[in-house]
């Protein structure tokens, strides 16, 4: 951090070039600015923790083959959709057994 030291020689260089009429309005933006940017730390820092969050629970949305699959009665434990498919095509392929009345 910048000492007593350094600081007055800041501010009287400061002094000079903006007067003292402008000291006011440059203290107030640097304020805003200031806020903004914390704001914007706040709200990164927000969005980094939810993607950390993301990436340790990842949600794993079931493909329109594994529901088939499903519907279908055909374990998908261990399967690629690959398998799957050719599991599904052999069970329509299957002709359907008649219940007589």
């Amino acid at each position: 951090m910048l000492g007593a030291e350094e600081l007055i020689p800041i501010f009287i260089l400061v002094l000079l070039l903006f007067g003292a009429n402008k000291l006011p309005e440059l203290a107030r933006s640097m304020g805003s600015a200031m806020g903004e940017f914390k704001k914007a730390q706040i709200a990164s820092e927000q969005n980094l923790r939810e993607f950390e969050t993301s990436i340790k629970e990842p949600t794993i949305a079931k493909s329109k083959i594994q529901e088939t699959a499903e519907k279908l009665r055909i374990d998908i434990k261990g399967k690629t959709d690959d398998q799957l498919l050719n599991e599904i095509q052999k069970a329509a392929e299957k002709p359907k057994e008649v219940s007589e009345p």
